[in-house]
């Protein structure tokens, strides 16, 4: 509240002191969900959503340059299907969501609401391949996924429901499919640094940590400075014959041998857009990258006393319109009960990349003020550059929120040897780079004793440490190196810390 016992309309906590409370807010006041009457259940409400539909022109026209279509298929799936699988089950057992009526009458056999689509679509794909002449086969869906998450949902991190895109594809060779899902990776990293600003980095999971059921997963991780956490933004899984075996999906080679077809899956999710907001925003509110920004641009006119108010408006207006015009998404602040400093602070919570201040003095000058919201930055150009200076600046933005970024995630990746200094790092809210023995009993090991050992600390850092990702690139010289956590020899440098 304000002195004068009204609402604050910024944010009151900061980032730094409580980034939980700071997000909750953001969320809130930014107005870009409500939250609803089901646990795990947002509302995402327009002025987010065009995040989403930005994200999906640029992944659609991305998968179409890989001859990749688009398909819908349903969201239930029987359970004799879902169970055919028993690796891929154990996986998502707890998260399933199971239909067991009908009206008021038991359903004979419950059916489940997708918390991923292999079982449903690779039943369909056997019956559209037959011949190598059928491959490769490639589509993607859009569609809303649910899986019921138990433990603290968070908007667009940890969700109940939450939309996506799933590509599946099949091919004639393992190296043909597991390099596809390499490729489909370097589409979520163009997505995330192009569109969104954001530095990633690309790895492997490693085999506690693989989706389920399949041979390797590829991620895309980001970290978040103030929480000390990783996001997976996204991953592709190069799933070898595993399904193609369980479901007959087979092609007649050009040998006329019968053989399986080997496939990939990958998927991106709205946690983009959270992963998005804990980034770049700040104690002002939003910060949008402006390719996805609802609007770009927003024109406050300057309206004092004794000026001609209407010639004023019009004049803006019409700057409003040329914007438009050259595919800029601007709009006017024309509210009259409010004054230009209650405008400035609005549309910097809500995120506008910029400002354009128009006065009685730019009126009769034709001049324009900018203001950009990453960094407060302001200057006053001519009119007649108007689009020019427009379009620099939105790309000028792009740069700076991600070399932001990319300089806080680095300051946050530490080099160990040890398992105390694994410890350490974490609790400082960092990530640690270690040498590895890349073995599921070392992990499960690391993955007890943290969890144990932070919980008799009485820190407030909670819960267990894991691999997050093993980067792709790795470096040389591990020779006589030995694993940080036990005896046996290292054979890759991994990240390891916390995530959402």
């Amino acid at each position: 509240m304000t002195k004068d016992n009204k609402p604050a309309i910024g944010i009151t906590v900061s980032k730094a002191d409580n980034i939980s409370k700071w997000y909750t807010e953001i969320l809130k006041k930014t107005e870009i969900i409500d939250y609803y009457d089901v646990s795990g259940c947002y509302v995402i409400r327009p002025w987010i959503f065009n995040v989403w539909e930005e994200i999906q022109n640029f992944i659609n026209k991305q998968f179409k340059l890989h001859q990749i279509k688009n398909c819908y298929f349903p969201m239930f799936v029987t359970k004799q299907k879902l169970e055919a699988e028993e690796n891929h089950l154990d996986g998502f057992a707890a998260e399933v969501a199971w239909v067991t009526k009908s009206g008021s009458s038991e359903l004979t056999e419950p059916i489940a609401i997708r918390p991923t689509s292999e079982t449903i679509m690779y039943p369909i794909f056997a019956t559209w391949i037959r011949s190598h002449r059928d491959l490769p086969v490639k589509v993607n869906q859009w569609c809303p996924v649910v899986r019921w998450e138990f433990s603290d949902p968070t908007p667009f991190l940890r969700t109940r429901e939450f939309l996506w895109q799933e590509g599946h594809t099949a091919h004639a060779s393992p190296e043909e499919a597991r390099d596809f899902a390499l490729k489909m990776l370097h589409v979520y990293e163009q997505t995330y640094t192009d569109l969104l600003a954001i530095p990633v980095n690309c790895g492997r999971k490693s085999d506690l940590e693989k989706f389920a059921g399949g041979d390797e997963t590829f991620t895309i991780e980001t970290f978040i400075a103030n929480s000390g956490r990783s996001i997976q933004a996204a991953t592709s899984h190069y799933l070898s014959s595993n399904f193609a075996n369980i479901y007959n999906v087979k092609f007649e080679a050009i040998s006329g041998v019968q053989e399986p077809v080997y496939q990939t899956s990958f998927g991106l999710s709205t946690r983009s857009i959270g992963a998005m907001i804990l980034i770049h925003s700040d104690d002002k509110g939003l910060v949008l990258p402006p390719k996805v920004s609802s609007l770009q641009v927003i024109v406050i006119p300057i309206i004092k006393k004794a000026i001609d108010v209407g010639a004023l408006v019009t004049h803006c207006e019409k700057i409003k319109e040329s914007l438009l015009a050259n595919n800029i998404r601007a709009d006017c602040d024309l509210r009259e009960n409010y004054n230009p400093g209650y405008k400035f602070s609005h549309w910097e919570l809500k995120g506008v990349p910029l400002r354009l201040e128009v006065g009685p003095k730019d009126l009769s000058e034709g001049t324009f003020r900018l203001a950009r919201r990453v960094d407060g930055f302001k200057a006053d150009y001519k009119l007649d550059l108007l689009i020019s200076i427009v379009e620099t600046a939105m790309t000028e933005i792009h740069k700076i929120m991600y070399e932001n970024a990319f300089e806080i995630q680095k300051n946050c990746k530490v080099p160990i040897t040890s398992y105390q200094e694994l410890i350490n790092v974490v609790i400082s809210l960092k990530q640690a780079v270690a040498p590895w023995c890349n073995r599921k009993e070392c992990e499960k090991d690391v993955k007890v004793k943290s969890a144990a050992d932070l919980l008799a600390m009485n820190s407030t850092i909670k819960g267990s440490i894991k691999t997050l990702y093993t980067p792709l690139a790795q470096t040389n010289g591990l020779a006589d190196i030995k694993c940080f956590n036990c005896d046996h020899p290292a054979t890759q440098y991994t990240v390891w810390g916390r995530s959402y």
